[in-house]
């Protein structure tokens, strides 16, 4: 039988130990890349997010009233929310929840809505989503004070975005003006500034 001097025995299991840590360390590494990333943004709880828009337009309080919300009611419901919006500045946000870059979006909407939601109407349409209960667990871990309507078909998501791509992004100025942004912002500032240049200044 080979007896290993106890030196070489250390420096094996040192070696052993090393390997481990390495390993564990690129593994982690991989799965925070994998991850959605949040931008390095806070999440913000619903009563946070209402409390800064309190005193809102009646309009737009009437949103944040249903934060977080997935409504029913279809196109019909939609329009109908649409005219009580008209003359206000608009974003429409067009997520799913199996979208990964929809994941990485939610903190920059909470916060761009939080943000200018006191100026700014935000909706969203929950397209081609076949589960309503896996919807309502997509906005729970950041909140937003404005409701999406539920749209498993993705019929209605495809006629307001013009496109069965997800997500998209839909401005409108107070004159009704449209600009479509398809795939996802990487920032709060970049949709900061969409929002002001294609929503607000328009």
């Amino acid at each position: 039988m080979t007896r290993i001097a106890p030196r070489r025995l250390l420096a094996a299991l040192a070696a052993a130990a090393l390997a481990a840590v390495l390993a564990v360390g690129v593994i982690e590494l991989a799965s925070s890349r994998s991850s959605p990333s949040t931008g390095g943004l806070p999440p913000l709880t619903l009563p946070q997010v209402e409390g800064r828009l309190a005193g809102s337009p009646p309009a737009l309080a009437a949103l944040h009233g249903q934060g977080s919300l997935v409504l029913t009611g279809g196109e019909r419901a939609l329009k109908a929310r649409l005219a009580s919006l008209r003359g206000y500045p608009l974003v429409i946000d067009k997520w799913a929840s199996w979208c990964v870059p929809c994941q990485s979006e939610r903190p920059i909407f909470q916060h761009a809505s939080t943000n200018l939601g006191r100026r700014v109407a935000f909706l969203g349409i929950d397209s081609s989503d076949t589960s309503l209960a896996d919807a309502q667990a997509f906005l729970r871990p950041f909140p937003v004070a404005y409701p999406s309507y539920y749209d498993p078909s993705g019929s209605l998501g495809l006629a307001v975005t013009d496109s069965s791509f997800t997500p998209v992004t839909v401005f409108y100025d107070r004159s009704g003006r449209q600009y479509i942004h398809q795939g996802p912002y990487p920032s709060l500032q970049k949709l900061e500034r969409d929002v002001r240049r294609y929503a607000l200044d328009g």
